[in-house]
């Protein structure tokens, strides 16, 4: 049976990571890089992970993945808050957790955009990062102005000597729209975990630390650790959850992020209650995967009837959570 080079795999390491102005890692000297922007690093990200990894594997090279910090839309628009899928660090846990062998980290500033397409695959692609080849999506763009495009790529990667591999769209379940990162942004603001999950072909999760809050969760009986998230467009509401807290142990959940209208109608934050677990966890990091979504954010006359409905939500979120196989890349 072939084997999924899709499929998540035993961590590797080391995971070399390279930044600008820094010598190339021996571990990624003459890759074979897949350039793009990989936020959530969806299920059309991963026909191009195992595009590369097969390029590769072919030519005897490190496989890799090119992208750009900050996110090219946050740099042309930066008062305008963008939700995105997974951070840096998040985006490079899942790379490498998919058998990639490195990465590089361009960084997204006045200097890269205005670099021409020419520039931009001559001086940077071969002559800084000394890549063999490269693979890209169909839709992808590059080079001042977007002028780059997949045609133009193939072209200049022939006259510089690169190897290059053009991957068509890749579509979810037989549906006829392209999975893309927007998609997937949409269907949670929409709460639709399930869908997100789906295209992305694996558990979304968020990563932060637990801070204080004003311990009324412990008073209520359902302890919480809470975790600000940073634009965060996730509908509000309650969700089926499993943590990896800092010790790498896995717990299942039941977490609300919202406003907390019952009481003081504040900022949004993501309350995460484990079940049967009753150890601190401020100041540690951790990683909050979705499963599923119980119900919109409310509003309750008492804080009676707000602990009667939080003794059901996680009843349901126990249901949610036993029937649930989609793939983590927690690890």
């Amino acid at each position: 049976m072939p084997r999924d080079e899709t499929a998540p795999r035993p961590v590797a390491s080391p995971f070399p990571v390279h930044r600008d102005g820094e010598p190339v890692p021996e571990g990624l000297k003459g890759a074979v890089a897949a350039l793009g922007n990989f936020d959530g690093i969806h299920q059309g990200h991963r026909a191009l992970i195992a595009a590369v990894r097969e390029m590769a594997g072919a030519l005897g090279r490190p496989s890799a993945v090119l992208t750009f910090e900050p996110h090219p839309r946050a740099f042309f628009s930066p008062d305008t808050a963008m939700f995105r899928l997974t951070g840096e660090g998040e985006k490079l846990a899942v790379l490498r957790r998919l058998g990639i062998d490195g990465a590089f980290v361009r960084r997204f500033d006045a200097a890269l955009a205005g670099t021409g397409a020419a520039a931009f695959v001559a001086d940077t692609l071969k002559g800084e990062l000394g890549l063999s080849g490269v693979v890209i999506g169909h839709d992808f763009h590059f080079g001042r102005g977007r002028e780059g495009t997949p045609a133009m790529l193939e072209a200049l990667c022939a006259e510089n000597g690169l190897a290059c591999r053009i991957v068509p769209a890749v579509a979810a379940g037989g549906g006829e729209a392209p999975v893309s990162s927007s998609a997937i942004r949409a269907a949670l603001e929409a709460g639709d975990v399930a869908t997100a999950n789906h295209l992305l072909g694996y558990r979304w999760f968020v990563e932060g630390e637990v801070r204080h809050g004003d311990k009324r969760g412990r008073a209520l009986g359902f302890p919480t650790a809470n975790v600000a998230l940073d634009a965060c467009a996730l509908a509000l509401g309650i969700y089926a959850v499993r943590a990896r807290l800092g010790d790498g142990s896995v717990r299942d959940g039941v977490a609300s992020y919202g406003r907390r209208p019952t009481f003081d109608d504040g900022a949004p934050l993501l309350e995460t209650y484990l079940f049967d677990f009753a150890s601190d966890l401020y100041g540690q990091r951790i990683a909050v995967e979705f499963v599923g979504f119980i119900r919109g954010e409310a509003r309750f006359d008492s804080a009676e009837a707000l602990v009667a409905r939080m003794h059901e939500d996680a009843a349901e979120a126990r249901r949610l959570l036993a029937g649930d196989h989609t793939p983590s890349m927690l690890g």
